[in-house]
């Protein structure tokens, strides 16, 4: 867990109070390749940190599985319209490898940040990162061409390309797999 509070860290001092009550709060769940940790049409009441592994947030369009994020080590992962909101969503969080998280629920978050109000500035900053890397990849995806998208996926994710299938890849791109398959040939 050492590594989850060196991260946690970067943002501000964690006061030795507010260490152990996350210590108290996480547990450590591992999944297998395959299994579904957050299902569509149920509230999502937790989050997690992926210390080993990997992750993918999906859902279904027309019956199509369209990928829109993927987590790896060191990066945090949820169902965020449904833990945020704590309605039923839509999103589907899939471990893509066998993972090792670290898990913390909905209330007992809230609750570190009831207790440590100094931990909402670090809750903040997670927020902005991620909303900052989705305003990125919206607009890649409204204005860039699939192989403009390809590209700068080879040059800032290229680990994406080394651990995800091809169909996971495609979808994320918002191309088909053949698509996908025509653009990585005139490399």
């Amino acid at each position: 867990m050492e590594r989850f509070f060196q991260l946690l860290g970067e943002s501000m001092h964690l006061s030795s109070e507010l260490r152990a009550d996350l210590a108290d709060k996480i547990c450590i769940r591992k999944v297998i390749k395959g299994e579904i940790i957050v299902r569509e049409g149920k509230i999502c009441d937790q989050l997690f940190f992926i210390k080993k592994g990997a992750l993918r947030g999906f859902h279904y369009h027309n019956g199509k599985e369209i990928t829109s994020w993927f987590g790896f080590e060191d990066d945090f992962g949820t169902s965020t319209y449904s833990f945020v909101s704590q309605k039923i969503g839509f999103e589907i969080v899939e471990a893509i490898e066998n993972s090792i998280l670290y898990v913390i629920s909905y209330i007992d978050l809230y609750s570190i940040y009831k207790n440590h109000p100094e931990f909402n500035y670090v809750g903040r900053i997670l927020t902005e990162k991620y909303y900052i890397d989705l305003m990125e990849r919206t607009l890649c995806l409204q204005y860039q061409s699939a192989k403009e998208n390809y590209e700068q996926l080879v040059v800032s994710r290229p680990h994406i390309l080394q651990r995800a299938s091809l169909g996971h890849i495609a979808s994320y791109l918002g191309i088909s797999q053949e698509t996908l398959s025509r653009i990585r040939t005139k490399k």
